[in-house]
């Protein structure tokens, strides 16, 4: 199949690989680009668990205090790996959104009322994270440790592939990526090669984004299952 995978190559690279080896054609059309944000150093002696919604806020980590005393709840696997390699040990996946993050956090045993959170995570959010686990009586903290700014041009080559290949699946994983996408098929008048693409999305929002968007075959994924969806739709 020819495949749209859209998350920043440092996310991406290792699922483009096995599609490869699986015998897709891959376009890596990237929608956001990732920047730092200037903060202080976190302090995470302060927190009894650190929670991550994507790899990019563990990537972009300035921090002070022991790695492998705290413990790091991780919206995915993605996520997660990044954390263990960057140092964190006890480290607990969801699966790969944030309301199964949610509920991850809520039934942990390693938890308790009034436990101090640091919610890290970028200046776009789907689900306001801090506000929910507050409501469940934890002390959380909200740090923005990057920024995104959405992309919509298209190199000439890979104008090129899509117009050689139209893409069958497109991989969508976040509102911002989904709401950059669609501009960059509208700048570059691409919507009659898309109108077969099934678009794979991680949330009932960005669902509902593409059909008011007049994309017509929108579904829902969880993160990491990339390769088992595929095989549904052959």
């Amino acid at each position: 199949m020819n495949i749209i995978l859209t998350r920043p190559l440092n996310d991406t690279e290792n699922l483009m690989q096995e599609l490869f080896s699986l015998g897709h054609k891959i376009m890596h059309v990237p929608t956001l680009k990732i920047k730092k944000a200037k903060i202080e150093k976190i302090n995470i002696e302060d927190y009894n668990a650190l929670v991550f919604t994507s790899s990019n806020a563990v990537r972009n980590l300035n921090i002070n205090g022991e790695k492998k005393n705290i413990k790091c709840f991780c919206v995915g696997s993605v996520t997660e790996k990044i954390a263990r390699l960057s140092g964190f040990t006890k480290t607990i996946s969801a699966s790969g959104n944030v309301n199964a993050l949610k509920n991850l956090i809520i039934n942990s045993k390693e938890l308790k009322k009034n436990d101090k959170l640091a919610y890290i995570c970028g200046d776009q959010i789907t689900l306001e994270l801090d506000k929910e686990l507050g409501r469940e009586g934890f002390k959380v903290k909200k740090i923005i440790n990057y920024y995104s700014e959405k992309i919509t041009s298209l190199n000439d080559a890979n104008i090129d592939l899509i117009k050689k290949y139209p893409p069958n699946v497109i991989f969508v994983y976040s509102l911002r990526s989904a709401e950059s996408f669609n501009s960059i098929v509208a700048n570059y008048s691409l919507a009659p090669m898309m109108t077969q693409s099934v678009v794979m999305c991680i949330s009932k929002k960005i669902v509902d984004f593409f059909n008011k968007a007049g994309w017509k075959n929108n579904k829902i994924f969880n993160p990491g299952n990339e390769i088992i969806e595929l095989e549904k739709i052959k």
